[in-house]
């Protein structure tokens, strides 16, 4: 597998435009899934450093914040955000609740089904031990409600840039 220092910026480039295209036309390509990996890593890293340096009630994920977060909190009310099990969001019963919450924002929220890093523990970093990968609107959901809510708040205070 190809690592981040052996493809450069254009591999880079050709990468990303390749993470467009359809998912079927690649199989287990190697060089994809190391190209949606970096693209998976620097999604987190950037929105960490966000968290670390605004106040997360203040950011706006996406257009639709508003509308997400009240479906979000009607669909799962009881879902503890600080804290994510992975296990109540990844077996069969939390997949089939999910399916249709994610599918209605199919043609409303760019790349939806994208894999994206989501942390387990807001009040933690991202690392192997603290994270797991969800489609684009389950983090959405997820990191609006803890935005909202004010989970992230402890992100702000321990990992903020003393300058």
């Amino acid at each position: 597998m190809a690592q981040v220092g052996d493809v450069g910026a254009d591999g880079l480039m050709q990468g990303a435009s390749l993470l467009s295209r359809p998912a079927d036309e690649f199989g287990n390509d190697e060089t994809v899934e190391a190209m949606w990996a970096i693209k998976a890593f620097k999604h987190a890293e950037v929105y960490f450093n966000l968290l670390s340096s605004v106040d997360p009630k203040l950011l706006r994920l996406t257009p639709q914040d508003d509308v997400i977060y009240k479906e979000f909190r009607s669909k799962f009310p009881d879902l503890k955000v600080d804290l994510i099990k992975e296990d109540e969001i990844k077996s069969a019963d939390g997949k089939e609740m999910w399916r249709p919450f994610c599918e209605q924002y199919k043609d409303s929220v760019e790349d939806y089904s994208f894999g994206t890093l989501l942390r387990l523990d807001c009040t933690d970093e991202f690392s192997e031990k603290n994270t797991t990968l969800v489609p684009r609107i389950q983090f959405y959901a997820i990191e609006i409600a803890r935005n909202r809510e004010g989970f992230n708040d402890a992100v702000r205070e321990k990992f903020r840039k003393k300058n």
